[in-house]
C-alpha cells in the first residue's frame, strides 16, 4: 500500500492571517462533539446487500467507504497545517473536535471497510486509489490548495448527510446494524461542516482558489465514485440487474431524488456570501441523535 506522504511545510501565501476576516456564520459553541463509537460485526451479523436489499445501492456507499480513511487522513493534516496561525479561541476549540471526529471516521471506516473485505467486497483495491490521488494532491499542492479541497469535500459531504442521509428513508432502509454507522457519521459531518471553511476564511485563502478547487472536485468525486461503483457491481456480477440500477437512479434522480434535490444547496457554494452554516440542519441532527446513537449521543 502506497504511504501517507506528509504535507509540505512552508508559506503559502502572502495573504495568509491568523485573524478570521469577517464574522463567522457558525453558531456560537457550536463545537464538534468527540465521539468514540465502537462498531463491532461479526460474520452473518449483515445481510449482503444491505442498504433496502439493494445490491447498487449497497455498492454505492460501499465504494463511499473505502475512501474514507485515507480522505479523513488527508483531511486533518490539510486543517492542522494552519492550527497554529488560528488565534480565535473558538475556532481552535473546533478545530480539535473536527480532528477528533474524522480521525474516529477513519478508524470505524477502517473496521467497516475489512469487514467488507472478508465478505468478498475488494475496498482494499479502491482505498489504494483513493490513497495514491490524496499523496498525489499532499506533493503537487499548495497548502492553501489542500485546505481548498477540504473545504469542498466537505461541502459535499455536509450535503450528503443532511440531505440524503438525515432527511430521506436511506436509514429506515438500512439493516439495523449497519444504520447506526452512517447515522453516526451523517451527524459529525454536519457538526463540523464549517470548520475548514473558518479556518480556509481565517487565513485570507483565495476565493479563485476555493472556487475553482470546488469545480475541479464535481468532477473528481463523481467519477472515483462511479468508477469504483461500476468496479464493484461487475465484481459483484450485477451488471445486469436492471430492476436495482433503476431503483437506485430513481431514488437518486427520479421520485424522491435526494441527488436533484442537493443541486440548490451545491451551487450555494459559489456564492461570495456563502458559509456552510447558511443551511441550519440541527433540528435533523438532533432528532437523527436521539433515534441512532443511543448512550454516545
Amino acid at each position: 500500500m502506497n504511504a501517507i506522504v506528509p504535507i509540505k511545510p512552508g508559506n503559502v501565501s502572502k495573504r495568509v492571517r491568523s485573524k478570521l476576516k469577517g464574522l463567522s456564520k457558525t453558531p456560537k459553541g457550536m463545537i464538534p462533539k468527540i465521539r468514540r463509537p465502537n462498531f463491532t460485526f461479526r460474520e452473518g451479523d449483515v445481510p449482503r446487500y444491505w442498504w433496502d436489499n439493494n445490491p447498487i445501492k449497497t455498492l454505492l456507499l460501499a465504494a463511499m467507504s473505502s475512501g474514507f480513511p485515507p480522505g479523513e487522513r488527508f483531511f486533518i493534516d490539510s486543517v492542522r497545517h494552519f492550527e497554529k496561525q488560528i488565534t480565535d479561541p473558538e475556532l481552535k476549540k473546533a478545530i480539535k473536535g473536527f480532528i477528533g471526529q474524522e480521525a474516529h471516521h477513519s478508524r470505524e471506516h477502517d473496521m467497516l471497510n475489512g469487514y467488507l473485505q472478508e465478505q468478498g467486497v475488494d475496498l482494499a483495491r479502491l482505498e489504494r486509489e483513493i490513497l495514491g490521488f490524496m499523496n498525489w494532491m499532499r506533493k503537487n499542492l499548495s497548502p492553501e490548495r489542500q485546505l481548498a479541497h477540504t473545504v469542498a469535500v466537505e461541502h459535499f459531504t455536509a450535503l450528503m448527510a443532511e440531505e440524503f442521509l438525515l432527511k430521506y428513508d436511506a436509514l429506515d432502509e438500512m439493516d439495523p446494524h449497519m444504520a447506526p454507522v452512517w447515522a453516526w457519521h451523517a451527524v459529525e459531518e454536519s457538526e463540523h461542516k464549517a470548520v475548514a471553511f473558518d479556518v480556509y476564511k481565517a487565513i485570507g485563502g483565495s476565493e479563485f482558489t476555493r472556487i475553482t478547487e470546488m469545480m475541479l472536485v464535481s468532477i473528481l468525486f463523481p467519477l472515483f465514485t462511479s468508477v469504483h461503483l461500476y468496479q464493484l457491481v461487475r465484481d459483484e456480477g450485477q451488471l445486469g440487474n436492471w430492476k436495482a440500477w433503476r431503483e437506485t437512479l430513481n431514488y437518486m434522480w427520479g421520485k424522491p431524488g435526494v441527488f436533484r434535490k442537493l443541486l440548490p444547496g451545491y451551487f450555494s457554494f459559489y456564492k461570495p456570501s456563502f458559509h456552510p452554516w447558511d443551511h441550519d440542519a440541527r433540528d435533523l441532527v438532533e432528532k437523527a441523535k436521539k433515534r441512532w446513537l443511543g448512550d454516545i449521543a
